[in-house]
């Protein structure tokens, strides 16, 4: 059964730096793209970074493009998103979402999905 599992949210100031985890079980990260999605009170879901799944050639957003970074360890079957100069527009749900191979901002084209992890970026 394939399982992901965000964690690493929390309260930041504005300015601050956080990391996201999702953690994959029940398959082999080698061959499936991993994205990072969020979703705000009232608002769609957004893409917001992903990285396929046999490259690392991952892909952002324009809203996080130069503040955002995804990585994947594969030993670890985990991807990370290493967050930036948060502002609090940034504060959502954050997601992970699983597909085969390819990588893609559409949360549409996904299978799997994590429970989230709440980002509050605040003072």
């Amino acid at each position: 059964q394939v399982q992901l599992v965000e964690s690493g949210g929390g309260l930041v100031q504005p300015g601050g730096s956080l990391r996201l985890s999702c953690a994959g079980s029940g398959f082999t990260s080698d061959g499936y793209a991993i994205g990072w999605f969020r979703q705000a009170p009232g608002k769609r879901r957004e893409g917001i970074a992903c990285i396929p799944g046999r490259e690392d050639t991952p892909e952002y957003a324009d809203s996080v493009k130069g503040r955002f970074s995804i990585s994947r360890d594969k030993a670890k079957n985990t991807v990370y998103l290493e967050m930036s100069s948060l502002k609090p527009e940034d504060t959502a749900v954050y997601y992970c979402g699983a597909e085969w191979l390819t990588c893609t901002l559409m949360a549409s084209e996904y299978e799997y999905w994590g429970r989230g992890t709440q980002v509050t970026v605040s003072s």
